[in-house]
């Protein structure tokens, strides 16, 4: 079983704090075997993907309310009318039980959990495996296969493709629709199919619903459908008081390395290597990596860039420290003058190189440097 101990750590952190604690995250990422491993065998545990187990909930206040101890609700989307019932336990002088709830997507979807929950419950997200969790001589394996453990611990790249393509359909063809999502899946599959092409572009929803056929809003709902449900990430700009014109758009990426490469069709190493938007694909692999490894929220990471040319793959600001990141699938990276403009319009404290080559080593005298991504976990820190 591969050591997932800093999210156990963090969860049951929270349950310390808080009456109820959800976990998010993609269907497939773990989280069902992480609750379980927190559960152990004393806790009360519900699985609303089984049938006797949603119909036992059918009068749930008589089954939750006697119970102790910790209480897991898997697959809460199910069941969304249990929110309100959740509320009123939390509610209980002495809290006799807490509540640790599991759901296939963000707050914003779980729409009850954020409205009725608001200052009972702390939200924790699941993110697929990263290298701290495989280790850094799996960085090829992890960047072809992706996070979810299914797809990378498969016993060869075959099978590990294979259970993506299955992933995308089951996701598409019931995930979705269990969470009130109307849209046709092979409208969704032709989106973020679509999505894959633009991975590491600034969206610019206006080009995509002229390709897609359909109104501005439509993409944008369907780009946020993916994005409430962990399967695309979004990366916001940063702005600074400068004269010269500045990107405004966020950028987009299929936010699971191996989820990218079945929607390109790319099943092995030698064909992403060979596609146009291995590039890309590399960015956005290591773009998660490195926030994963600073422990760094949404809130505090963004890209720069402006129309005259000069950009910053990763802005991250945490710790009373602004961290620059630039992601090149090079083993001979240079200090550009573009890097320059952005260290000094940003006001970096450190911007760091990450490239594929062995060694890691200053750029300049400045606060540029050069980082293996093979040494990526012992290199940065906030």
């Amino acid at each position: 079983m591969l050591d997932r101990s800093y999210h156990r750590t963090r969860i049951e952190y929270l349950l310390t704090g808080f009456p109820i604690v959800g976990i998010t995250g993609a269907r497939q990422v773990g989280k069902s075997t992480l609750a379980r491993m927190i559960a152990g065998e004393s806790a009360h545990y519900f699985d609303l993907e089984r049938p006797s187990d949603l119909a036992a909930l059918s009068e749930a206040e008589l089954v939750l309310e006697p119970l102790r101890g910790l209480v897991v609700l898997d697959e809460v989307q199910r069941a969304p009318e249990l929110f309100p019932l959740l509320r009123v336990l939390a509610d209980r002088p002495d809290t006799p039980a807490r509540f640790l709830v599991l759901g296939s997507a963000a707050p914003e979807l779980l729409r009850q959990g954020s409205e009725s929950l608001a200052g009972r419950i702390a939200w924790h997200t699941l993110p697929p495996l990263s290298l701290a969790e495989v280790g850094a001589g799996e960085l090829d394996t992890l960047w072809l296969r992706g996070g979810f453990p299914r797809s990378y611990l498969a016993p060869n790249a075959s099978a590990s493709a294979e259970w993506r393509r299955a992933f995308v359909r089951t996701f598409l063809e019931r995930d979705l629709p269990q969470l009130g999502v109307g849209v046709p899946a092979t409208t969704l599959h032709r989106f973020w199919t679509m999505l894959a092409h633009y991975h590491g572009q600034t969206w610019n929803g206006a080009e995509l619903a002229r390709a897609f056929g359909v109104s501005g809003h439509t993409v944008r709902r369907y780009l946020d459908l993916l994005a409430h449900t962990h399967v695309v990430r979004l990366l916001q700009p940063w702005h600074v008081n400068m004269k010269k014109r500045q990107v405004r758009s966020p950028k987009l990426y299929v936010a699971d390395s191996g989820l990218l490469h079945t929607l390109l069709d790319l099943d092995s190493s030698a064909a992403l290597v060979r596609h146009p938007k291995v590039g890309a694909s590399w960015e956005g692999f290591l773009i998660g990596e490195v926030i994963r490894q600073l422990g760094a929220r949404d809130d505090q990471c963004y890209f720069w860039a402006t129309h005259s040319g000069a950009e910053l793959d990763l802005l991250i600001r945490a710790g009373g420290r602004r961290l620059g990141f630039e992601l090149k699938r090079t083993a001979t990276p240079k200090a550009t003058r573009w890097m320059h403009a952005a260290a000094e319009a940003l006001e970096l404290d450190e911007l760091v190189v990450v490239h594929a080559g062995a060694r890691s080593f200053p750029l300049t005298a400045t606060g540029i440097r050069a980082v293996s991504a093979s040494a990526l976990l012992a290199e940065i820190s906030l």
